[in-house]
């Protein structure tokens, strides 16, 4: 991990297009400002945490036949 200290008002590059620039300090809360290109996704850790577990607990999950064949019967009454 790198550990870098930076004060209010300055900034640090990852690649050539973000920027992480410090925008207050206020005791123990940093607000942070983040320039990105749009394809990149920026999340918080534990949004990002809580999506990845959804989506683990999707792959794992074995779908109920009951459920199957609620899905096709409502697909085909869509149509």
């Amino acid at each position: 991990m790198l550990v870098l200290s930076r004060k209010k008002g300055e900034s640090l590059m990852i690649g050539g297009d973000i920027e992480i620039k410090v925008l207050a300090v206020d005791a123990d809360i940093v607000k942070i400002g983040i320039t990105a290109p749009r394809h990149v996704e920026v999340l918080r850790k534990e949004l990002f945490e809580s999506i990845r577990e959804e989506n683990l607990h999707s792959m794992n999950r074995q779908p109920i036949p009951e459920e199957l064949s609620d899905l096709l019967k409502r697909n085909i009454q869509k149509k």
